[in-house]
């Protein structure tokens, strides 16, 4: 299975807190894939996923893009080409700057059977 990241069709995140969020799984329960979900997501100029935590670490990738991740109690700038661990239970939170902010998340699939209601990344 080869999909492009561009050719697949996002559909909004629906979670309290999202503003101009969007997400695609790239790979899923529904391909296969026994351990992994890989999830694209797009983040509108000035939007943001929801300030959330969880009990599961994901691994994410900086398409294209630039904002900040929020980390616990630390805000960082983030940008295209960077790779971040989110560990578990750690609030997390992404937001664009000027332009889109795209970039792919992994997560167990357990967790994200494929469907566009998990919040950010």
């Amino acid at each position: 299975m080869i999909r492009n990241i561009d050719d697949v069709q996002m559909d909004p995140v629906q979670m309290e807190g999202v503003e101009g969020a969007s997400m695609a799984v790239m790979v899923g329960r529904g391909d296969g894939a026994p351990h992994f979900a890989l999830r694209s997501f797009r983040v509108e100029p000035g939007g943001h996923t929801p300030r959330h935590s969880h009990d599961y670490e994901h691994e994410v990738y900086i398409v294209s893009g630039s904002g900040t991740i929020l980390l616990g109690d630390e805000t960082k700038q983030i940008r295209a080409g960077d790779v971040i661990y989110v560990k578990a239970d750690l609030e997390h939170q992404f937001k664009s700057g000027d332009e889109a902010l795209r970039f792919l998340c992994m997560v167990p699939v357990e967790r994200n059977c494929g469907g566009p209601t998990p919040g950010s990344g």
